[in-house]
């Protein structure tokens, strides 16, 4: 193995304490081996605090804590690593790794921190949390249309970068800029180009990939199978991404972006119905989004139905309007509802940031502009057939029953993702699917997920999604892999278990597929999480 460039230097005089929720008997002297393991893998000096953290080092809440971006998950209860580890390069990635598995760890991946569960931070055993908050580099290729960009970089970052090199190229991912490239196209990947140009996992088009074994490969040297594996089926489950090679795509100069608001007094009901019909089936270039919420009428106690409708067109206001008049009159667009921007613009102000067209640019790109706002449970649906109106009136009054912390998204589909077969990548939420379905509460204004309002507004949320369930997909009902929901369970004893969230993550085929080939390359299980892949012996 080629000594890194920068080490882990151990420190004789430390000791590694085991962070609550992650201890047992034998772990310090664990924790003393794995330093061990880290000196003897290397020859040069550097300083500890830029490479491992213990519980002990004065820097570890502050940067277990950076990427944490559901703020629930920030608490003394949460489970923490034994060790982080922060590599520069990729040699460090393999020395941590041999390391791991050498003194009996568990390992856990953070890119950009966004998973839904916490499951790339947070374990109740003991366990080396590999960041990769270092590893983001971003080439940007505007001759070839593509990118490479390290497991380490958030989707901000490679907007802005894009912008600086191009205003007529862009990449096909999502809506807030702190999501970690690792991640997000692990999971698949949706966003406001999704029906111009499918899932971002669609449009990556190699990757760099360390095994088990450390070993390093594209995919080529990986074949077809893994890939496929990677770009849908939960990375994470296999190995360690350093990098992906992105497909960048065509997009105009200028796109306009609209935002008008309705609620059940303004014909709400009948226009949210006429929605499900007409915004999967438009132009490509269009897609539209809700945000539905409850909220009191003025200074009454009498409760309405807000829907927040928010789009982006690929091109100018003058087609635009013209395109939604014919299609969709009810919604009422005027001139004065739109804006045109640039492509990297409209990411900034879609990114519900409180950002406008007029915000710098490189906002987009910078993590300390960006606010944490994100404190909340959530669960998505993917919805195949209209909702009646009578249905709808039924899930408004649904909704009043909660105390207002509860936000629906509702993002269209079709277009490109009709193209797509079911198998095409893991990410089998394709042909058929109108819109998807995002539902959350907030916990902003408690002091945690634990409080007597807090856990009425959870037990809302599952008794709001057992009600959704005659609504939304079925055999099996969907579920997205980005938005990991540990209530869907998380048992892996056997298959007839592990179907039971599997299934609606992959559905049966893909699922099936997935357990085959992680079973080739990692045998032994090591690459896991509660809902990883499993291994059956």
């Amino acid at each position: 193995m080629t000594k890194p460039h920068l080490v882990f230097l151990l420190v004789l005089t430390l000791y590694f304490f085991v962070s609550e929720g992650a201890s047992s008997p034998n772990d310090l002297d664990t924790s003393e081996d794995f330093l061990s393991c880290l000196q003897s893998q290397t020859n040069s000096v550097t300083s500890i605090s830029q490479l491992v953290f213990s519980p002990l080092n004065s820097s570890f809440q502050s940067i277990w804590q950076a990427r944490v971006n559901n703020l629930r998950f920030i608490k003394p209860s949460t489970p923490k690593p034994s060790v982080i580890v922060t590599p520069v390069n990729d040699t460090q990635i393999q020395t941590a790794l041999f390391c791991t598995k050498k003194h009996g760890y568990e390992i856990r991946i953070r890119s950009g921190g966004h998973d839904f569960e916490g499951v790339s931070y947070s374990a109740v055993v003991p366990f080396v949390m590999l960041d990769l908050i270092n590893m983001k580099s971003i080439d940007v290729d505007v001759e070839n249309m593509t990118a490479w960009v390290q497991a380490g970089a958030l989707l901000g970052e490679v907007y802005y970068s894009i912008s600086q090199k191009t205003n007529t190229l862009y990449f096909p991912a999502g809506v807030c800029p702190t999501v970690g490239v690792g991640g997000y196209m692990g999971g698949g990947g949706y966003g406001n180009l999704v029906r111009k140009y499918g899932t971002a996992a669609d449009n990556v088009v190699d990757v760099r990939f360390m095994d088990v074994n450390g070993n390093i490969l594209d995919r080529k040297s990986m074949g077809e199978d893994l890939f496929w594996a990677l770009r849908g089926g939960g990375a994470s489950s296999f190995g360690i991404v350093l990098a992906w090679k992105l497909r960048l795509v065509p997009v105009p100069e200028i796109v306009t972006v609209f935002r008008v608001t309705k609620t059940l007094e303004e014909n709400g009901t009948d226009i949210f119905y006429k929605y499900q019909y007409v915004a999967p089936s438009m132009d490509p270039d269009l897609i539209i989004r809700v945000q539905i919420f409850s909220e009191f009428i003025g200074n009454t106690t009498n409760k309405t139905i807000r829907m927040f409708f928010e789009g982006l067109y690929l091109g100018k206001t003058d087609t635009f309007l013209p395109l939604l008049d014919k299609n969709f009159p009810e919604l009422n667009v005027r001139r004065e509802n739109c804006e045109e921007m640039s492509m990297v613009q409209s990411s900034l102000v879609l990114a519900d940031q409180g950002f406008t067209s007029s915000t710098p640019t490189e906002a987009i790109a910078n993590q300390s502009a960006i606010k944490k706002l994100w404190n909340y449970k959530a669960k998505l649906d993917y919805v195949r057939t209209p909702i009646p109106k009578s249905e709808l009136i039924k899930i408004w009054r649904k909704m009043f029953e909660n105390d207002g912390s509860e936000l629906l998204m509702v993002y269209a589909f079709g277009g490109k993702m009709e193209e797509y077969s079911d198998t095409a990548t893991p990410y089998p939420h394709r042909a058929g699917v109108l819109y998807q379905l995002f539902k959350t509460v907030r916990f902003n204004d408690q002091t945690s997920d634990t409080t007597p309002a807090s856990l009425r507004r959870l037990a809302w949320l599952r008794g709001f999604d057992k009600f959704l369930e005659p609504y939304v997909s079925n055999n099996p009902r969907e579920a997205y892999l980005n938005y990991l929901d540990l209530d869907l369970g998380v048992g892996s004893e056997t298959y007839e278990e592990a179907s039971i969230w599997g299934e609606r993550y992959w559905k049966k085929e893909n699922f099936k597929k997935l357990i085959r080939i992680k079973a080739q390359v990692d045998p032994e299980n090591f690459f896991r999480h509660p809902q990883s892949i499993p291994v059956f012996n």
